[in-house]
């Protein structure tokens, strides 16, 4: 890195909450990196999440920063974005908050393509509330609202995120660290709506209740499990059944969405390309 890591934290607002073990500071490492490595002013970031144990990240964070409600986070990531377009506008969030309550502000800002980049820490559970499943908890896993196995498909949020519109979808994991950040990166130099999945680890909650007490065992899991998009091009479909595909998982151009607005405006003051009487 360029500079310390601390160069962008608060740590006045340290010691952080997070379990021993969890895996939200590795993903926090790796967007600290990818801003690192993008060469970006703090003044010109600004990062956004919700409620939940990922969306505590931003209050250790130097840049400007916004704790909002459960599951709005996107929506007032938005707000920022139409008002400040010249704004890297990042939101973090988790699991539950992005794919549960958020869900359709995650679908719309997709298929707006507004120029946001989104980072779905990943850890299958609600941690913060006592462990009920979430969208993406696995199905036959354990949860506190799920004693007897979660009976739910999860979503692939990625390839949800991807059909609505967005510009990039890639996944990581906490394990594959160094992929992730550089992921990160590209999504927050990606000029229109971006979304990294990250999967991450709870031991606390997800993990006791499914037969991984420790977060290396976790962590274990991921590496075995995570597969690249080279590598699983070339595995036969049952080599992938309980396996997660790493990577970039699509890329593609479309109009950034403050860009079209803005047009909208400057036609509008120019008297230009409104509704004609017939």
């Amino acid at each position: 890195m360029a500079m310390p890591v601390s160069y962008y934290l608060r740590t006045s607002k340290m010691p952080h909450i997070w379990c021993a073990g969890c895996g939200h500071g590795i993903v926090l490492g790796a967007v600290l990196r990818a801003i690192d490595s993008l060469g970006l002013d703090k003044d010109q970031v600004c990062v956004v999440s919700g409620i939940g144990c990922a969306s505590r990240a931003p209050g250790y964070l130097d840049f400007n920063t916004l704790h909002t409600t459960h599951g709005r986070a996107i929506a007032f990531a938005t707000g920022i974005k139409m008002v400040k377009p010249e704004m890297k506008v990042i939101v973090l969030t988790g699991d539950g908050d992005a794919a549960a309550i958020g869900g359709n502000h995650l679908i719309h800002a997709a298929r707006r393509n507004i120029g946001i980049a989104t980072v779905c820490f990943n850890n299958s559970i609600y941690g913060m509330t006592n462990g009920q499943y979430s969208p993406m908890t696995p199905t036959g896993s354990y949860a506190s609202t799920a004693p007897y196995g979660n009976i739910e498909e999860p979503f692939d949020l990625c390839d949800l995120v991807y059909a609505a519109g967005a510009s990039y979808v890639a996944r990581g994991s906490a394990y594959h660290a160094i992929l992730l950040w550089k992921l990160i990166a590209k999504a927050i130099a990606t000029d229109g709506f971006s979304f990294v999945e990250a999967i991450t680890q709870c031991p606390t909650y997800y993990g006791r209740r499914n037969k991984m007490r420790s977060a290396v065992e976790m962590l274990k899991w991921q590496k075995e499990h995570g597969v690249t998009v080279a590598g699983a091009a070339k595995m036969p479909a049952e080599d992938l059944a309980g396996k997660f595909r790493i990577g970039e998982l699509g890329a593609r151009t479309r109009p950034e969405y403050t860009r079209r607005y803005a047009a909208i405006i400057d036609a509008a003051q120019r008297g230009e390309g409104g509704e004609r009487d017939a």
